[in-house]
């Protein structure tokens, strides 16, 4: 029988799904894609059920692409699956961890992966303190939770970093400072991890004078070759934040790579494109490898409990 793999998505018609659905199903997986909007969960005293249109969800793994503006419904899915037992890729912490900036920039800076310098800023008095920490202006102001670029400014004085602070703060949002790396304006380099092992890397160029890069922006996109030591931070960074697929985000700077951000629902449009690689593939082989890992062990177990029962033929 065909391992059942469920896709979270809210878009079946969207590339990367597609993608991931097409590529899963020749690894032979039977593939649902559901949007994490549909599902109930019943909690009981037996650990709950994940409910679609009045049919209990069962299957072996689970694909989530949970977007910003669902967050915090779809992770609640995807920790009822993890605790029914089936294999999730990524993990509610991860994607969780993944979404706060503030929080990922603080988890990788302690495990010494490079970062911008950035201040999570509370009160609108304390930006200029703020700039300044991170080596004045120009400077970025950006939301910690955010996604294709959208609430990330780039500023060029004093006071229109404290205009941006303020409008956020009272629109209860969380804003941070953050340095401005000038030999990277407008560019970026993208490794896709997955499984630990970055399985395509692509540079992306904004158009005109726009400094993000995102390929939703308009940005070009194309293949280039990871150092070392990008490809190792890349790797750092998603383990780091405890995902199996990761879009890590990297700025080149006069003191080496530092980590931009970490995606835990990567696009996989542009990379597939720009690099020819199937990336949507070396996907389905790691569900595949992680669903053989789990029959391995319970095939242990299972000899492990026969080995441990009664002696053959002894009488009792």
């Amino acid at each position: 029988m065909e391992p059942r793999l469920v896709l979270l998505s809210r878009g079946p018609e969207l590339y990367s799904t597609r993608r991931l659905a097409t590529e899963a199903e020749r690894a032979g997986w039977m593939v649902d894609i559901i949007d994490p909007l549909a599902l109930t969960i019943v909690v009981d005293e037996d650990g709950g059920r994940i409910f679609h249109k009045g049919w209990p969800v069962e299957c072996e793994a689970v694909l989530p692409r949970i977007g910003y503006s669902i967050t915090r419904r779809g992770v609640a899915i995807v920790r009822q699956f993890e605790q029914l037992g089936v294999i999730v890729l990524n993990s509610s912490q991860g994607i969780l961890r993944s979404r706060d900036k503030l929080v990922a920039c603080q988890m990788m800076a302690e495990k010494r992966v490079p970062v911008p310098i950035t201040a999570h800023v509370g009160a609108w008095e304390d930006t200029d303190r703020a700039v300044r920490r991170v080596g004045g202006t120009p400077c970025v102001v950006k939301s910690t939770e955010g996604t294709h670029g959208s609430g990330v400014f780039l500023v060029n004085s004093f006071q229109q970093a404290r205009q941006l602070v303020y409008q956020m703060l009272e629109r209860g949002m969380r804003p941070l400072v953050q340095e401005y790396i000038e030999e990277s304006h407008g560019s970026d380099v993208r490794a896709l991890v997955v499984g630990g092992k970055v399985v395509a890397s692509m540079r992306r160029k904004a158009h005109g004078s726009e400094f993000r890069s995102n390929f939703h922006l308009g940005g070009s996109v194309s293949k280039v070759d990871l150092t070392e030591e990008q490809e190792s931070i890349a790797i750092s960074a998603t383990e780091t934040l405890g995902l199996e697929l990761a879009g890590v985000d990297m700025l080149d700077s006069s003191r080496g790579p530092l980590v931009l951000e970490v995606n835990s629902s990567p696009g996989l449009e542009g990379i597939e494109g720009a690099t020819r690689e199937n990336v949507a593939g070396r996907v389905a082989e790691r569900l595949s490898y992680l669903y053989e890992c789990i029959g391995s062990e319970n095939k242990e177990a299972d000899a492990d409990t026969n080995e441990s029962g009664p002696e053959k033929g002894r009488a009792y």
